[in-house]
């Protein structure tokens, strides 16, 4: 079977907790409590084929917190990382900013390459931001597939 650690990651309050447990079917989070260090989530996907075999995954979600206090952690949690999601909320201003810091460390200083991550826009809930597409390639010249 094959396996895959992937780092949800960016600033604090982004929604990367509920991302991984809506993805690993865990359970809802009523109120906010900030991740300490990082979860791991485990899931197996037996749906997932590699050069045509129908092997399966398993996924080891690796929820960090988003604060810089954890900062010094960083390059222990990438290790061995096989794909990046960069969550932000795209409702606080400062998050978009933010996003050239989160790129250059767990991206392009660990040397992955653009097709191992992804950049999520997540909304809060009754936020009424539904514009749909955002742009931020002009704010932060990073250009990664993104999912709003």
């Amino acid at each position: 079977m094959l396996k895959a650690k992937i780092l949800f990651v960016g600033p604090c309050e982004s929604g990367k907790t509920v991302l991984a447990n809506f993805l690993t079917e865990s359970s809802d989070i009523t109120e906010y409590s900030p991740t300490q260090g990082v979860r791991i989530l485990e899931f197996e996907n037996p749906h997932v084929t590699s050069n045509n075999k129908g092997t399966g995954c398993e996924f080891e979600l690796w929820d960090c917190g988003g604060d810089a206090k954890f900062e010094s952690c960083w390059p222990a949690l990438m290790k061995d990382a096989h794909g990046v999601v960069i969550v932000f909320n795209a409702d606080i201003p400062s998050h978009r900013k933010e996003m050239e810091m989160w790129y250059s460390c767990f991206v392009q200083q660990p040397s992955l390459q653009d097709t191992q991550c992804m950049l999520i826009a997540h909304h809060k809930p009754g936020s009424g931001d539904d514009k749909g597409s955002l742009s931020l390639c002009k704010e932060t010249g990073i250009s990664l597939p993104l999912l709003s």
